[in-house]
């Protein structure tokens, strides 16, 4: 069998790394330091302040918080196994209004050995090696003390690690690279690309005919030397050109998918889990308390949600925008958050329908208890009438008057609108 015609599992690239993000729960602040990890290359260097340039303010402060309220930490290490080295771990606060100790655990790996099995390894997949997070690499161990990990029970909980593989090939695979810069890409590539997103070979999740097509459509052409796709559960990076080695561009390509693009998916990921915090509390607004606090509460939890997090531009680098949006669509979010939305300001129009019935049934109310005692005592008062049992008899008739009201069907409903009851029975 040919280099060109090998399967993707069997394939080691000229230059492997993968990232992986696992969800976690902070114990305690971690003594470790503040700012994303920060590679290097050459004379860069991208720590905190090189890499909030690519962002806007509000963008800059989620990643990377403030040093008066830091969201982000990183340590470096040094382990290898089985042809892995994990070459240093982070931590990101992603704190909701149900899980203030929320985070994401983001470890930076190289591979020497073929990515796609090891990426096999950590879905799952049918057949494949041992997990590889489960041995020395456990997210378990390593955050001992500092986090544990989030155990897939919740809205906000992923099932498995989620994935980003970034791969380069010499010039022997000629199935994912182009003849020449001007040559489309060969059908493989995109089906190498779908492979590394996905964790999947064909045997694991063999795509139909029919909707391959609209499944490879949806990866990024960074430029005409590399391409990314982002799925649900993974996303990948993959170069379209023979890597020369030391000194080839696809190590600033590298450096930016373990940065810059990394960041954007994890911004997509804090977007994620709080649309699913807002869907779940959507979902128990008649459940619990009086329905007017539970609305208000959402629709304040909505506007610091837009305000904090829903950014769909985030910097003026076009991929990172890019690769942003096609994760906020695999998740449906802004779909998702448009019906959260039009939702809320149905719910607040039932409110606001049920202060007015209140409103309306007091002023019925102050009515119905003025209107026979103002008649009796008007009456008196222009007879002239200055006796206490006359005063009493009409006092006594203005009280049979207006319980004698309350029992019509009028009255009935000024009493129903006063308590709301009448909200309530439109609530589902």
């Amino acid at each position: 069998m040919s280099s060109a015609d090998r399967p993707l599992e069997t394939v080691t690239g000229a230059r492997q790394a993968m990232t992986v993000v696992v969800p976690v729960r902070l114990l305690r602040e971690p003594a470790w330091a503040e700012g994303p990890f920060p590679f290097e290359l050459g004379n860069r260097r991208t720590d905190t302040a090189t890499r909030a340039t690519y962002f806007t303010a509000a963008c800059a402060r989620v990643l990377y918080g403030t040093p008066e309220r830091p969201c982000r930490w990183h340590r470096m290490v040094a382990a290898a196994h089985d042809g892995m080295h994990l070459m240093g771990m982070e931590l990101l606060r992603t704190a909701t209004a149900r899980d203030p100790q929320a985070a994401l655990a983001v470890m930076h790996f190289t591979v020497e050995r073929p990515l796609l099995s090891v990426l096999r390894s950590i879905s799952h997949r049918p057949g494949s090696p041992p997990d590889p997070l489960i041995g020395p690499f456990s997210p378990v161990d390593l955050l001992e003390g500092v986090a544990g990990v989030r155990v897939a029970d919740g809205a906000s909980a992923i099932a498995r690690p989620y994935t980003i593989a970034f791969l380069t090939l010499d010039s022997s695979h000629t199935a994912a690279l182009r003849p020449d810069h001007k040559t489309e890409l060969p059908v493989t590539a995109d089906q190498w690309l779908w492979q590394l997103a996905s964790r999947s070979t064909p045997a694991d999740f063999p795509l139909a005919p029919e909707s391959a097509p609209d499944e490879f459509a949806s990866a990024l052409r960074i430029s005409a030397d590399w391409s990314a796709l982002v799925l649900r559960h993974g996303a990948a990076f993959l170069g379209h050109r023979a890597d020369s080695g030391d000194g080839d561009f696809y190590e600033f390509a590298a450096l930016h998918a373990r940065t810059v693009y990394l960041d954007a998916l994890l911004l997509g990921s804090l977007q994620r889990d709080h649309i699913d915090e807002l869907t779940d509390e959507l979902s128990d607004v008649f459940n619990v308390g009086r329905l007017a606090p539970r609305v208000a509460s959402l629709e304040r939890n909505i506007a610091r949600f837009r305000s904090t997090y829903w950014r769909q531009h985030l910097t003026a680098h076009g991929p990172a925008n890019n690769l942003l949006i096609a994760f906020q669509d695999q998740h449906r979010m802004p779909m998702r958050f448009a019906e959260i939305l039009a939702e809320t300001a149905d719910y607040s129009r039932l409110v606001q329908t049920q202060e007015s019935q209140q409103i309306s049934g007091a002023l019925g109310v102050i009515t119905i208890l003025g209107l026979p005692l103002g008649t009796a005592l008007g009456i008196l008062q222009v007879l002239g009438d200055d006796s206490l049992s006359h005063l009493a008899i009409a006092l006594g008739s203005s009280i049979v008057a207006t319980a004698a009201a309350f029992t019509t069907r009028y009255g009935r409903l000024v009493l129903s609108s006063l308590r709301g009851s009448n909200g309530q029975r439109s609530a589902p």
